[in-house]
């Protein structure tokens, strides 16, 4: 009983101290914002591998038997759809070939890779998905975390905000 109760503190901290650099906002993985993100590293890529030369890529870290992930996808491919002559989207699961191609509903309309040794996953220190990096054309990360965190979600305005820094009042 002790152990455990220590155990929840424990967490409790993490949470309140991981949210701390991001103004309250809750991260479940090491924070990047306003720093070089990591390297992309992939598997294999599933779809055609996105031209992301002076683009804005957003990388989804996600699985298939995640609900929330699964949830994110239709707005993804939106995001991907309006924002095309700026932004790539790109999914990046940790599961096997068969696991993602086996996923039908919903259709995922972005670029779509595995990595089953989970290496930037790793590097970025991922514990709960789907989880969002977004980054400039220079690979500096401008928006990170759960996508439907309340007071924190990753929406179209957001990211058109991010896209045209210089359309802001």
């Amino acid at each position: 009983m002790k152990k455990a109760f220590t155990f929840f503190i424990g967490l409790l901290l993490l949470a309140g101290l991981s949210g701390c650099a991001n103004h309250g906002k809750q991260l479940a993985a090491k924070s990047y914002i306003n720093q070089k993100a990591p390297e992309l590293v992939v598997e294999k890529w599933l779809t055609a591998p996105p031209d992301t030369k002076g683009k804005f890529v957003l990388v989804d870290f996600w699985a298939t038997w995640c609900p929330p992930c699964r949830r994110a996808i239709p707005e993804l491919n939106t995001f991907q759809r309006k924002f095309s002559d700026k932004l790539v989207v790109i999914g990046l699961s940790d599961e096997t070939e068969a696991d993602v191609r086996k996923l039908q509903d919903p259709k995922i309309e972005y670029a779509v890779a595995i990595d089953t040794q989970a290496r930037t996953k790793k590097e970025v220190q991922v514990e709960g998905i789907p989880h969002i990096m977004l980054m400039d054309p220079s690979g500096i990360v401008r928006w990170e975390g759960y996508p439907f965190q309340e007071g924190f979600e990753l929406t179209e305005k957001v990211i058109e905000d991010i896209l045209n820094p210089a359309a802001q009042p």
